[in-house]
């Protein structure tokens, strides 16, 4: 039998680890590394003109999608939301949604949410991080997934 040095099995520890949290599909939300939360925005669901403007771009995306029937195009919507990795459906109305998305390896959770503007015949869609400085780009393309979803099913 082979005999290994205590730093050898540390690095083979940690490789192990490594494989399992990257490469084993991970249950949503829950299977994280982590969990960093982070406070409930006070300025979510639909306010005068909408959903809110994002205060802090670099961990927020606001896009508006224009649309034939809001409320169709926000109900077929849904499936594409369900889809995305670590969502978990927080309030869900006919013109509104509020869901959170945790990432995977570090638990770090966003809140998503989208509204279905009659009146402007819009979807307006926002993606925000609870915490940090920067968001590396991911609120903005989970938008660009969701509109695409848009895109491709034809939704009204």
């Amino acid at each position: 039998m082979v005999q290994l040095s205590n730093a050898l099995q540390r690095l083979l520890a940690l490789v192990l680890a490594i494989h399992v949290v990257l490469l084993v599909p991970a249950a949503p939300a829950q299977a994280s590394l982590f969990h960093v939360e982070g406070p409930i925005p006070t300025d979510l669901g639909v306010q005068a003109k909408g959903l809110a403007p994002c205060q802090f771009p670099a961990h927020c995306a606001l896009e508006r999608w224009p649309v034939g029937d809001a409320t169709g195009a926000l109900a077929g919507l849904l499936p594409a939301v369900l889809a995305l990795d670590g969502v978990e459906l927080v309030e869900t109305k006919e013109r509104y949604l509020h869901a959170t998305v945790t990432s995977r390896l570090f638990g770090f959770v966003d809140d998503l949410e989208l509204f279905a503007d009659q009146t402007h015949g819009l979807i307006q869609a926002r993606s925000q991080s609870r915490l940090g400085d920067s968001d590396l780009g991911v609120n903005a393309r989970r938008l660009e997934r969701l509109h695409q979803a848009l895109l491709a099913n034809a939704v009204p």
